[in-house]
């Protein structure tokens, strides 16, 4: 196998730099939201050094849900582990800040809309004629080519072009928005897992990439099976198994799933309706299909007559599958979540301790407060330009001609 260059010439050079899949990766992140941000999040807490580029007012995702100061629950989340340098791209001297931080930089993400990156001077192939090997990635509403590429995008718009609204949908049918912004969040795992791959592509041969990541891509991609299904069935597509759904109880909710006829047997028992398993419509997986609203209607009459906890502890030792519809206080405080790791409490300043999701595959939070943290605006401005040369007058005066900004840190 050829010896490639990249950053180190061996692989065993590569894991000697840190214990981390991409400690010594270093990454300029231009993106703003929640898509862009999730896929640099994901990079710093697999150990790369990622350095948030952003306006001098910050990020707009900042803006989003209640505030604490330049902080929101989006920011902290989609931006922990990162260092912020506040710049003004729309100067001279903001260009270049940018252009000396993307040139020495192993990925480069963006989010602007298509053209605007190269308009400034900062495109692909601008960054690439100053380092060849670079690994860019541009996040988009539509994509980066097509009549609607240079529409304004929200995760709400995707939703409804995409089809996605017409899985959720109101009693009297009318399709409605996810209440979490899911488009942008899976865009940002798609991007993630597209630059990783590059990087092993790097890794072998040497090469770097451009990524085209839209948002309208990421949703096919993630709803490709129930495309699918719509396109073999003309629009009619039918449920994959019943029963399955949310049963309201005498005391809350609780979501069951039998998908195999045993499990449909082993409810119906539990449920006292024993003769419901070899009801004549219901006693194979197609009838009740095919009879699903007749079904389900007389299954909620059973659960509404006793409590969530009742089901649930009976439906279990029964190997049918449930769990009680949690609210997420509920899921925050129950003992397996805790027991698994699922959170880690890192500390936030003035916000206090507060539950930090551990990311699948990347080491649990055990105190790291730099890869929990969610810089200030501008936070580390200063730090980030003297490592790339910048002198203290130099950015002394950057700082009094309102090219970059730099924000405290709290205590």
């Amino acid at each position: 196998m050829r010896t490639v260059r990249y950053r180190w010439t061996t692989i065993r050079e590569a894991v000697a730099v840190g214990d981390q899949s991409l400690s010594g990766i270093k990454v300029v992140d231009v993106t703003q939201g929640i898509a862009g941000p999730h896929a640099g999040m994901l990079l710093a807490q697999h150990g790369a050094t990622v350095i948030k580029l952003e306006p001098l007012e910050g990020d707009w995702g900042r803006t989003l849900g209640k505030r604490y100061d330049d902080l929101s629950a989006q920011a902290i989340v989609f931006n922990r582990g990162k260092k912020s340098l506040a710049v003004d791209l729309k100067t001279g001297q903001g260009r270049d800040i940018a252009r000396r931080l993307a040139s020495d930089s192993d990925v480069v993400l963006e989010s602007y809309r298509p053209g605007v990156m190269s308009r400034l001077g900062l495109g692909y192939e601008d960054i690439r004629a100053m380092r060849p090997d670079v690994i860019y990635l541009s996040i988009s509403g539509f994509g980066q080519r097509g009549p609607y590429s240079g529409l304004p995008v929200t995760d709400s718009v995707i939703q409804a072009f995409s089809g996605w609204m017409t899985l959720h949908k109101d009693p009297d049918g009318t399709p409605t928005r996810s209440g979490i912004t899911a488009i942008d969040v899976m865009t940002g795992l798609y991007a993630y897992q597209a630059i990783a791959s590059a990087l092993i592509r790097r890794l072998r041969f040497g090469e770097g990439a451009y990524i085209d990541c839209s948002m309208l891509q990421s949703a096919a991609a993630f709803q490709a099976a129930k495309i699918l299904e719509h396109y073999f069935e003309k629009g009619r597509p039918e449920a994959s198994y019943v029963p399955v759904g949310v049963m309201p109880t005498a005391d809350g909710y609780l979501s069951i799933s039998a998908m195999r006829d045993s499990h449909y047997a082993a409810l119906c028992r539990v449920l006292g309706r024993a003769e419901l398993a070899t009801h004549p419509r219901f006693d194979s997986r197609d009838k009740r299909r095919a009879n699903k609203e007749e079904l389900m209607a007389l299954l909620r009459d059973e659960f509404r007559k006793r409590k969530t906890a009742d089901w649930e502890r009976e439906l279990t030792e029964a190997g049918v599958m449930n769990s009680r519809v949690n609210a997420y206080q509920d899921f925050l405080a129950d003992g397996h979540v805790k027991e698994a790791g699922t959170f880690g409490y890192a500390d936030h300043g003035a916000l206090g301790l507060a539950p930090v999701a551990n990311i699948p595959g990347a080491d649990l939070f055990a105190g790291d407060r730099e890869r929990a943290w969610c810089p200030h605006v501008g936070e580390h401005s200063r730090a980030v330009l003297t490592a790339h040369g910048y002198g203290e007058d130099e950015i002394a005066s950057l700082e009094a001609a309102g090219v970059i900004r730099q924000a405290r840190r709290d205590a």
